[in-house]
């Protein structure tokens, strides 16, 4: 059975275009946030007109789009009141270099920058798309300085190549990353000022350059964890075993492969952090006698004899760090949850473990998460991944000493 989650459902957006390039790439976050619940209503300065159609962005989104401060098809002639009434937000996308200067200093000279000055307490997100000079200006970045103030939020900008030819810091963020902020934007930032490690993934364990031993990890439970801690404002460092995954946006990514790696990484940001949540499948041991070459087939044909030895245990020894962080441990098990999960928590001296049945997550999008602690056990509710990830935040957020 298939769990669709609308990530905006029952959310209206006001979505401004203002003139830019990028225009185009707007199309596309209108047509994924009205998957994924969204109402937009758009509304474009003559400027953004240049770059992308009015009947385009009609057809995207399936509402009239506003140009007109004195658009008669408003009853009162007032859209610049009107449409921010109700509204959950106000995204600009592109923000141009010339719109955020109206946006610093309180001008009103057409419709969009008219209901940005009316928006009451209507949230504001820009979206900044320029060249990088445009972007480094100093009158830039004193009107970004003060946008700040005022509580704007700012999502982006990115660097890379610009359609001027140039490479550099300005260019507009990409469709399903102003997605992700967005959804980001409602969720309660109860992490905010907190730094979180976590570990996701499997790891490998090298038996000769093209063979390892590893496990069955997706990743999929670190990274919707990592994504959902830094949607609720954490600054987030994932370190990462081998896996296809994409990185959540505006997590910081640690790319490791065995176990010692691991731990390495962990331990260079422990003690910086706040929290510490160890979802990766670590292996126990890693092979000794590794080879610098590709092992044979023998001529009878036995297998090479692999000599084993134990890994550091990474949880154990964050957890026994002087002022270290609070630490969440991970359990998947085959069998006797309750009892297995409970033991490795008192074992490792953690103050919360959270298990699962491996039988009913590995390759599944929906979990459920068990939390093992001082007090006692408690079930999560079965649900897609990303949403028991927001849960467990939630839950830890909760538990955090005070």
């Amino acid at each position: 059975m298939r769990h669709i989650m609308l990530e905006l459902a029952n959310k209206r957006i006001v979505l401004g275009l203002t003139g830019g390039i990028a225009c185009y790439k707007v199309a596309e976050f209108v047509r994924r946030a009205g998957e994924q619940g969204a109402t937009i209503d758009v509304v474009m300065t003559q400027a953004a007109t240049q770059f992308i159609t009015p009947v385009t962005m009609q057809a995207l989104s399936g509402r009239p789009v506003y140009i007109d401060p004195w658009d008669s098809r408003v009853p009162n002639n007032m859209a610049h009141i009107n449409l921010t009434r109700g509204a959950d937000a106000i995204l600009i996308a592109p923000a141009s270099t010339d719109f955020l200067a109206k946006l610093a200093h309180g001008m009103a000279d057409d419709l969009l920058s008219t209901l940005c000055v009316a928006r009451g307490n209507c949230p504001l997100l820009v979206a900044p798309a320029m060249n990088r000079e445009m972007w480094l200006n100093p009158a830039t970045q004193r009107n970004v300085a003060l946008l700040r103030q005022d509580a704007v939020q700012l999502l982006g900008p990115a660097e890379g190549e610009q359609a001027c030819g140039e490479v550099g810091s300005g260019r507009m963020i990409e469709p399903d990353q102003i997605l992700s902020e967005l959804v980001a934007f409602f969720q309660p930032k109860t992490l905010a000022g907190k730094c979180v490690l976590i570990t996701a993934g499997p790891t490998s364990e090298r038996i000769d350059p093209v063979r390892v031993i590893t496990n069955r990890s997706s990743g999929k439970t670190g990274y919707a964890i990592a994504r959902a801690a830094r949607e609720a404002g954490a600054k987030v460092i994932l370190v990462s075993g081998p896996t296809a995954l994409p990185t959540p946006y505006g997590v910081t990514r640690l790319n490791v492969e065995s176990a010692r790696q691991m731990h390495a990484a962990v331990m260079d940001h422990a003690r910086d952090s706040d929290i510490f949540i160890s979802v990766a499948a670590v292996a126990d041991w890693h092979v000794v006698n590794s080879s610098d070459q590709k092992l044979k087939k023998t001529a009878g044909g036995g297998a090479p004899q692999l000599e084993f030895a134990p890994n550091p245990d990474i949880l154990a020894e964050v957890a026994a760090l002087e002022g270290g962080p609070w630490c969440v441990g991970f359990a998947a098990e085959t069998e006797n949850l309750d009892e297995y999960a409970e033991a490795k928590r008192r074992r490792k001296g953690v103050p919360l473990l959270v298990g699962n049945l491996a039988h009913k997550v590995m390759d599944a999008d929906i979990t459920e998460l068990v939390l093992f602690e001082d007090s006692g056990r408690s079930s999560l509710t079965p649900q897609p991944k990303l949403q028991a990830a927001r849960a467990l935040v939630q839950a830890i957020s909760q538990r955090l000493p005070r």
